[in-house]
């Protein structure tokens, strides 16, 4: 009696899951309206995977996706890395208007020569602009875009929780649109792209 209840309760779990995962993935994609007193983005200070420093100019001129993370990543740093890669080929000849920006919120491992060896390893797209910086630098960053960390963990093993939505930023250096974790290439390539177009 006991193990048939358990396996009602596994069954009835497992078809809410399922339920709620069919409906996030059946949602409409939409470029979000933000309310425009809530402000995202703004200046920064950091250090480029080349030791040289950057600021929040680096957006001017293009399209671009910002993301936090850090290298040490298992899991949702790659794949969004990969996502992007993905998304901006399918872009066509406006993939050519995006670029990407990884500000790690690990300072304290990632320094710029790792930075460099991670972003140039394969998978990853070309180009993508690496930020670090000292502790205060990366908090009063991740505090312009509202993004939160917090270390997880002690000892060289350590981990990292870190906002996962990537920020779609226009040429302007201005906040357009959240690509959120979990969306697909062809998605986030459609977002991006009715932002170009507005």
């Amino acid at each position: 009696m006991r193990l048939t209840i358990i396996a009602l309760l596994v069954v009835g779990f497992g078809a809410l899951a399922a339920i709620y995962w069919s409906s996030l993935l059946n949602k409409p994609v939409t470029t979000t309206t933000v309310d425009s007193s809530v402000r995202i983005g703004g200046p920064f200070t950091l250090t480029d995977q080349y030791g040289q420093p950057q600021t929040e100019a680096v957006l001017n001129g293009k399209w671009t996706a910002v993301f936090f993370g850090f290298t040490y990543c298992p899991d949702i740093c790659p794949l969004t890395l990969q996502t992007l890669d993905q998304a901006k080929k399918k872009l066509g000849k406006d993939g050519d208007k995006l670029q990407f920006v990884f500000i790690t919120v690990d300072p304290e491992r990632d320094t710029p020569e790792i930075l460099k060896a991670y972003l140039d390893s394969g998978g990853f797209p070309k180009g993508v602009i690496g930020l670090t910086g000292t502790p205060e630098q990366i908090a009063a960053a991740a505090k312009a875009y509202r993004a939160t960390y917090d270390k997880v963990g002690d000892g060289p093993d350590y981990t990292m929780n870190h906002t996962s939505v990537i920020y779609l930023m226009n040429p302007k250096g201005e906040f357009v649109s959240p690509l959120t974790h979990g969306l697909t290439p062809e998605k986030s390539a459609d977002v991006i792209r009715r932002a170009m177009k507005e």
